[in-house]
């Protein structure tokens, strides 16, 4: 049976914002929105209304959306010195939106309210009960966020508390502790959060930062010890290292530590989510994040692959369905034989009889890693190599010889390739010439004029398949422009995507090598549907 209900509050459309470099648009926060709906968080905080027009807009495009699961919150501050709530025209915009949940950040560290706000001590604790009572009387639930509260109770844990009793008695019903400058621990967060939820008659929240590296842990901690909402954004998005990453806060709240956050069916979208939200904000998703990472259950070493493939539970901590992410099993030269059987009988190769060819397969295999070629992240060159070294791939491009002229003029760089492939038994070769906007680019246009010629039923097939993405990485740096370097590329049809790699001295050769197996790669695809 699961603990007590444990709330997750996100804050990525406004703390993940002040990320570096990182702005969506207002269609793309309501997709976000949606998504973290659909995900099952308790809430969601759009922005700062009072801040900028965009969130303002936001809310309104939002009213013609029924959450399912999520209500929406709006962030402000305390009314200005000097003036009454009523007066202040951030509150006013705060009431405006008509959110069901207001969340008001305040000071309760003493050096901020002497030095950033200028205001006495007392008044500080006047505009703080002022601010909430006056939007409680407005019918709004108002959250009550202690900004830099560790420190400010270390600093004086008897003023700190203050500024949470008097936001309780303005009506507030959540107070949330927030570790602001990411200095906490998580034992001391721990204790003074128990302090704080013994004291107190409503329910504690955490809003931890990463700049100790223990935001999670933080968060945790802070559960435990008797929080019951937690804050944080999706990935850990947010402003210098960032914040509670909620994609390692919520499995290890629902899987770990038994508490009712998320059902099971909407933690296995989890995976999904961090990476629909990755590519709206436009940050690559990170490959080894624990949980959702694309390499968060891969198993490389020989020994692990063997473990791993008898009983998962020896290498994994958590199965990686319940949170929408699979198993992987690469291969390099650590690869045993259990990794080549597994990656084998995936492509419907069974070699567990033949443990000659087998061991054959392993020395060639290991051979070429050696040569720098890095099949982990390239897994249409690995099916590939191992169908060619089977013989059982037969191939489509065959190339007699090709040349690349790149000529620089006044206006432009010219890039030139002509390819000859070789003959089917007699006549002129196959020849094409194209002019692209860079070697690579313009080999794959001549490539592509030979090709529907000798194979037209694949030419539909063929126009499918584009470049998605071209790294190059020089493998001994020290050798200067005659180091060995390796091309890995990812293609997609559309449908699909796949990863080739090539390896050569000269960088050309090497592009050559992994565009070839790409085609190769989609066009046998297309073979097998048909």
């Amino acid at each position: 049976m699961s603990k007590k209900r444990i709330e997750i509050y996100d804050t990525t459309l406004r703390d993940g914002m002040q990320r570096e470099g990182m702005s969506v648009s207002v269609d793309e926060k309501v997709q976000i929105a949606l998504r973290l709906d659909r995900l099952g968080v308790h809430y969601i905080e759009g922005g700062f209304p009072g801040s900028n027009p965009k969130d303002v807009e936001f809310y309104q495009k939002m009213a013609g959306h029924r959450l399912r699961t999520a209500r929406l919150a709006a962030f402000g501050m305390t009314h200005k010195k000097g003036a009454r709530p009523h007066q202040d025209p951030l509150l006013k915009q705060l009431l405006k939106v008509d959110t069901p949940v207001v969340t008001i950040v305040g000071k309760s560290w003493k050096l901020h309210t002497q030095k950033v706000l200028r205001v006495g001590l007392e008044e500080n604790l006047k505009m703080i009960e002022g601010t909430v009572g006056f939007l409680a009387g407005k019918g709004r639930e108002v959250f009550y966020d202690a900004e830099h509260f560790f420190d400010g109770f270390d600093d004086d844990p008897e003023y700190a508390m203050s500024t949470l009793e008097v936001a309780v008695r303005g009506g507030a019903t959540r107070v949330v502790l927030c570790d602001t400058n990411g200095a906490t621990l998580p034992s001391r967060a721990s204790e003074v959060v128990k302090q704080v939820v013994d004291r107190l008659g409503v329910p504690v929240g955490i809003h931890a930062h990463n700049d100790s590296d223990c935001a999670v842990a933080v968060t945790l901690e802070a559960v435990e010890a008797g929080a019951t909402q937690v804050q944080g954004t999706v990935n850990g998005y947010g402003e210098r290292c960032g914040n509670a990453n909620l994609i390692s806060i919520i499995p290890a709240l629902r899987l770990k530590m038994g508490y009712d956050c998320v059902s099971d069916r909407r933690l296995a979208e989890l995976t999904e989510t961090s990476h629909y939200v990755a590519e709206i904000v436009n940050v690559s998703p990170e490959t080894h994040q624990p949980y959702v990472g694309e390499n968060a259950f891969a198993h490389k070493g020989g020994l692990h692959v063997s473990a791993a493939l008898k009983d998962a539970r020896t290498f994994e901590h958590v199965d990686p369905a319940l949170v929408g992410n699979k198993q992987r099993i690469l291969v390099s030269e650590l690869a045993g034989q259990a990794t080549v059987l597994k990656k084998a009988a995936g492509m419907g190769l069974d070699l567990s009889g033949d443990k000659e060819k087998l061991g054959a397969l392993l020395k060639r295999l290991k051979e070429k890693e050696h040569a720098g070629y890095h099949y982990e992240v390239a897994d249409a060159s690995f099916e590939l190599f191992l169908r060619r070294e089977l013989g059982l791939h037969k191939p489509i491009v065959e190339l007699d010889n090709f040349r690349v002229i790149v000529q620089k003029r006044k206006s432009a760089v010219i890039s030139e390739a002509k390819i000859v492939l070789k003959g089917n038994g007699g006549g002129e070769l196959p020849i094409a010439f194209a002019e692209g906007n860079g070697p690579v680019n313009a080999l794959d246009i001549a490539l592509r004029k030979l090709l529907p010629a000798r194979y037209p039923k694949l030419v539909e097939e063929l126009s499918r398949i584009h470049l998605v993405n071209y790294k190059v990485r020089i493998l001994n740096e020290h050798k200067g422009t005659g180091a060995v370097t390796r091309v890995l590329l990812d293609s997609s049809d559309g449908h699909d995507s796949w990863g080739t790699i090539g390896v050569s001295e000269n960088i050309i050769e090497a592009s050559w090598e992994a565009l070839v197996d790409s085609i190769e790669y989609g066009m046998m695809k297309r073979r097998r549907r048909h």
